[in-house]
């Protein structure tokens, strides 16, 4: 069974109402299933871009944050270069 990334789920069929499937979220992402499998994520606006406080990082920052983890990542870039 995959691991759902929110509390909260409903089916395809329950997305006739979406208001509904979002009142009941109470502003938290959903799970989309079908046959019990998870096909979507319904996220609100609220939760996304700048509304939630997200940016965009700047080409600085994002080296930044690589040269950090480097010694964390650099195995896993090893392994992907015998690949």
């Amino acid at each position: 069974m995959a691991r759902l990334l929110t509390r909260t789920v409903a089916t395809i069929t329950e997305l006739r109402d979406p208001q509904k499937v979002l009142d009941m979220a109470n502003g938290e992402a959903v799970a989309i299933l079908k046959n019990s499998q998870v096909v979507a994520y319904l996220v609100p606006a609220s939760r996304t871009g700048e509304a939630a406080g997200h940016r965009a990082a700047s080409v600085e920052e994002a080296m930044a944050s690589f040269e950090s983890r480097r010694a964390v990542n650099q195995p896993v870039l090893d392994w992907l270069r015998d690949k």
